[in-house]
């Protein structure tokens, strides 16, 4: 199928693009990309037109950090869902997380969730295997056969391995494997039973806390052991200032570690945990306003490498129960676009670099063949109106569960059209 996509303002942050420009897409890859109406209609007399008049037209962004929740707890999400509310974000590639039932760590799980995701998925689906057996923190995984099965990288998702030695061989296979470690930065024994930030919200709610210090000194460790093996660290879903320093600290020494931070981090403070809304629990914990403000220090000078969602469905029964029992997480696949350009309104990030850390800086990150408009590449594409104000309404959303703190947010950035491989997998038209 042949496709033109016309009058949209071109941002491709790999290849230094923000112009006026016409898409040509044959056969699922960038045919031309050329100035407003260069391209000749007898290239694209038998194309489907789509006028982005007015419209972003971006590589398709990629989220490193989802749950899909297949196998195991289908009731909350499936690859198939799952896909469909990436798409609706704009999101044309994700990886999941391992934490399934039965638990990603062996050849046989992983290729079925790449077969599932080759069924029914509509976008583009990776594997993330666990770092160790069961996400128990004792004995490592079989991680060169993960990698053969299809896996991109190795993580024990929420449950951080807590052995030192344990993480240290881990280290040293992902630098052997060439792969990078995921860690969720959390010391245990100091968060144990704690279900917000421990600070003066948490206090006056009567809410156990989780200190900030249980996430710095996880990052202080694996960045020393790091420095130690020569593997690759990734830090997922980063909530502490002091943890961004620690990670500004190790680039400067040129170490190979990178980090993420999902939009609930840059945009909710512990304030949000006020009204109990367990929909505001998540884990790490929503910050406090000074951690947040270095958050988007981070963001703005580079520390921070990419956003990525953490989308964390739940069905409402994990929900609707005291604060403290709740499960942890939020859906954000649907909102990560709209979030995400309040810090290009506050000036915090330019559109392009807000563009580039959902599309060329994973896709760098995690070797991905993607996240680019370079000509011959699969033709993964968003478009979406920068400017388009609505009313975030979670039952609208393609995601089998609702779980989300936005509900009712008045936001502005709507996806119209996602494009995977040239074949338009959503549209609002």
């Amino acid at each position: 199928m042949t496709i033109l996509i016309k009058n949209g303002r071109v941002i491709d942050p790999a290849n230094h693009l923000d112009a006026p420009k016409d898409i040509l897409i044959a056969r699922g890859s960038i045919k031309a990309i050329e100035p407003p109406g260069k391209i000749s209609i007898s290239e694209a007399d038998k194309a489907s037109i789509i006028d982005a008049k007015g419209c972003v037209v971006c590589p398709g962004f990629i989220d490193m950090h989802v749950h899909f929740r297949e196998p195991g707890f289908e009731y909350k999400e499936t690859i198939e869902s799952g896909c469909q509310s990436a798409a609706a974000g704009g999101f044309t590639s994700v990886a999941v997380m391992p934490n399934t039932n039965p638990v990603n760590d062996t050849r046989s799980v992983t290729e079925l969730m790449l077969s599932q995701a080759k069924a029914k998925g509509i976008v583009n689906v990776y594997a993330i295997a666990a770092i160790t057996q069961g996400l128990a923190g004792e004995r490592l995984s079989e991680m060169g056969d993960l990698k053969d099965a299809g896996a991109i990288a190795f993580s024990d998702d929420g449950r951080p391995v807590m052995n030192n030695e344990l993480m240290r061989r881990a280290f040293e296979y992902s630098k052997m494997f060439k792969l990078p470690l995921i860690q969720h930065s959390e010391m245990l024994d100091l968060t144990e039973g704690g279900c917000m930030n421990e600070g003066a919200v948490s206090t006056e709610l009567g809410l156990r806390g989780m200190p900030v210090e249980a996430e710095d000194i996880m990052v202080y460790r694996d960045i020393a052991l790091l420095e130690k093996t020569g593997g690759r660290l990734h830090v997922a879903h980063i909530s502490s200032g002091n943890s961004v320093e620690l990670v500004r600290q190790a680039k400067a020494q040129g170490l190979p570690v990178t980090c993420e931070v999902a939009p609930h981090h840059f945009i909710l403070t512990d304030e949000a945990v006020r009204g109990y809304d367990t929909n505001t629990k998540m884990s790490p914990p929503l910050r406090s306003a000074s951690d947040v403000d270095r958050i988007k220090k981070g963001l703005k000078d580079g520390t921070i490498d990419i956003i990525a969602t953490d989308h964390a469905p739940h069905d409402l029964t994990d929900k609707q129960t005291e604060y403290q029992n709740a499960c942890f997480g939020i859906v954000g696949l649907e909102t990560a676009l709209p979030l995400t350009l309040k810090l290009v309104e506050e000036n915090i990030l330019s559109l392009s670099d807000a563009i580039k850390k959902l599309t060329s800086a994973p896709a760098e990150i995690f070797k991905l063949d993607s996240g680019n408009f370079s000509t011959g590449k699969q033709a993964d594409i968003v478009i979406f109106d920068p400017e388009c104000e609505y009313e975030i309404d979670v039952a609208k959303f393609h995601s089998k569960s609702k779980n989300s703190p936005f509900n009712g947010w008045r936001v502005k950035g709507k996806v119209l059209h996602t494009l995977v491989a040239g074949k338009v997998v959503y549209s609002v038209i």
